[in-house]
């Protein structure tokens, strides 16, 4: 095996590059080392001017997303030897504005995930004791809990690539998740956000975003869920437009 490979960074600068540049650095290859790790390297051995975004490297914080040789991914779960000899490509997440080098612009999926409101919502206060959950109940929501807010899903995602309005894959798959907590009481505040033409019936069920998620939560799953869900409560409203007697 040899003892180095070559990272193809995109470099960038808004404002001040006319267009995004790729600039070639080659870093140790170690069998421990992942993708991260050779960004760190160059950020701390070769060049410091070199921006990008990373904290739990624990693939726990989502933080650290990038697009790797055409594919997104967590860099710090990524390895440099699943790419040997290389080169390997390491550019920012699509669908995204670009501040710098490979950080990307997040606010739009933040303004998202506000709307559907990914807290638990009552309209009574909690029980004085705890609020207990049956294993079965747990299990409803369990798999959507895993979502890391990493945007994964919406670089991979060709609806949002088109249309920025659509909610996206894991501001759905996360309102899903208290949607089907049986502690939650919220489920009708978030549905005029998702029953919108931009919400779940935007999704052509691709699944791409399930496909590209590193924690299983399968969001396309939730969203075609949801429309089953949304479906059945259209046409409860229209055979009870003033409720069931």
């Amino acid at each position: 095996m040899a003892d180095q490979i070559t990272l193809q960074v995109t470099r960038y600068r808004p404002g001040q590059d006319a267009e995004p540049a790729v600039q070639s650095y080659e870093v140790p290859l170690r069998r421990e080392w992942v993708v991260l790790d050779g960004l760190n390297y160059i950020k701390d051995q070769v060049d410091g001017t070199l921006s990008y975004r990373w904290s739990c490297r624990m693939g726990v914080c989502g933080s650290c997303g990038m697009t790797v040789n055409g594919d997104p991914k967590l860099t710090c779960a990524t390895f440099l030897t699943d790419y040997a000899p290389g080169p390997v490509r390491v550019e920012p997440l699509r669908n995204f504005p670009v501040i710098r080098d490979l950080v990307v612009e997040i606010g739009d999926f933040m303004r998202k995930l506000a709307e559907v409101k990914p807290w638990l919502v009552r309209d009574e206060p909690p029980p004085e004791e705890e609020f207990r959950q049956t294993p079965m109940e747990m299990d409803e929501y369990k798999q959507y809990s895993m979502c890391i807010n990493c945007m994964l899903c919406y670089s991979a995602c060709p609806v949002y690539a088109l249309d920025p309005d659509f909610l996206g894959p894991a501001a759905i798959a996360l309102a899903q998740r208290y949607n089907l907590d049986s502690r939650d009481q919220g489920a009708e505040d978030r549905r005029d956000v998702l029953s919108a033409a931009e919400g779940v019936w935007a999704c052509t069920f691709v699944g791409e975003c399930t496909t590209a998620c590193p924690k299983g939560v399968d969001p396309a799953g939730a969203i075609q869920r949801y429309k089953l869900t949304a479906a059945m409560q259209s046409l409860k409203d229209f055979l009870w437009p003033r409720g069931p007697r």
